[in-house]
């Protein structure tokens, strides 16, 4: 990709860098991005099923952790996060990816965090995680009622 601004051409709507402290006087970096894909499948339960093992059944996983992710929303929702390996690039990455059903049972939620920084594969799990957590599905209808919290996810979605 020449651009960040292709990546809406992949259903990608939102993206973040991150930027943590490294011992001693370092910055890891990382990249969170949010896709929203349509679906057809009517039982949400499946398509997350589905897109969990296309996810990873990718080629490029070295080692991976994957497994289902029970939310306060009780939505179906799968993590696949581990080391994977890409053709003439000399070191690893990270990438975790999370797939939920949106509440409309139309759509696929894909939350992904990639870094270089293998080496905080456990702690980049463990906050992707969180964050699949703290999403608040909400009718946009001004006159609903608001959601207690903020979510930067949720402002992205409305």
């Amino acid at each position: 990709m020449d651009g960040l601004q292709e990546l809406a051409g992949h259903d990608v709507v939102h993206t973040a860098l991150g930027f943590h402290p490294e011992d001693p006087a370092g910055v890891a970096t990382s990249l969170f991005s949010l896709t929203i894909r349509r679906i057809e499948q009517p039982n949400p339960r499946l398509a997350v099923a589905r897109a969990a093992l296309a996810i990873a059944r990718s080629p490029l996983w070295t080692s991976a952790v994957r497994r289902f992710i029970d939310l306060p929303s009780a939505l179906p929702c799968s993590l696949v996060a581990g080391i994977i390996s890409v053709a003439d690039v000399e070191r690893h990455l990270f990438q975790a990816r999370v797939a939920m059903v949106h509440p409309d049972g139309l759509h696929l939620l894909v939350l992904d965090l990639t870094s270089a920084c293998t080496e905080h594969a456990a702690a980049y799990t463990d906050i992707l995680e969180a964050v699949a957590h703290t999403l608040q599905f909400t009718d946009p209808d001004p006159s609903a009622p608001k959601a207690s919290g903020t979510s930067r996810i949720l402002e992205v979605l409305l």
